[in-house]
């Protein structure tokens, strides 16, 4: 009877997919373990202080903020959001692709146009660049030689949301978010409403 009624359940429901949802930080049976280390809260505040110390440190100054896509460029943008509501002036937001400029790409990735516009606009500015990882300074660098070829800065910054470390580059952050220790094996990712739908900053571990 067991037997029968085992069957007739299994015929009954063998067009259905059973699927096993777990939270996205402990997947150790796909060989991948994200344990998370910001959440929305910690994330919200580490952007309010950034900003305010963006605010004191340029006070009086004509700033841009120039964001590192993919991730750089909703932070500039709520970054610029936060120092309007403190300061009443709201900053402009470049989004900069440096694609064409990075140099650890793997050898025969395809590159974008290398050419940047030519924005007098920058003489004089207090440029910041916003990023969400800073690792090897790779990236970072690549920003800065982006924004050198499209205009003369007065001062060029730079603000990260993590700071991971194991720097191949003499390039240190203005602002940041959270140093974060880690191990090379190990990937950061940074989580955001605009790209991802949550926020949020996971450590990976493969």
């Amino acid at each position: 009877m067991c037997k029968s009624r085992q069957a007739a359940n299994a015929k009954k429901y063998s067009h259905m997919m059973i699927v096993c949802v777990m939270p996205p930080w402990e997947r150790r049976g796909l060989g991948l373990h994200q344990t998370e280390v910001m959440d929305e809260n910690a994330m919200r505040r580490a952007l309010a202080r950034i900003s305010y110390q963006i605010i004191e440190k340029n006070h009086g100054a004509d700033i841009l903020l120039a964001g590192v896509r993919t991730r750089g460029v909703p932070l500039a943008r709520r970054i610029a959001g936060n120092i309007h509501e403190a300061h009443g002036l709201c900053p402009p937001v470049l989004e900069l692709d440096i694609s064409p400029l990075r140099d650890d790409l793997p050898r025969g990735a395809a590159h974008t146009d290398g050419r940047f516009p030519d924005l007098p606009a920058l003489e004089g500015h207090t440029v910041v660049l916003v990023d969400d990882v800073l690792y090897t300074g790779r990236t970072a660098r690549a920003a800065i030689e982006a924004i050198s070829r499209m205009g003369r800065a007065g001062r060029i910054q730079l603000a990260v949301m993590i700071d991971r470390g194991h720097r191949e580059l003499p390039i240190r952050p203005d602002y940041v978010g959270k140093n974060l220790p880690t191990a090379r094996s190990e990937r950061v990712k940074v989580c955001l409403k605009e790209t991802d739908g949550t926020d949020a900053v996971m450590i990976i571990q493969e």
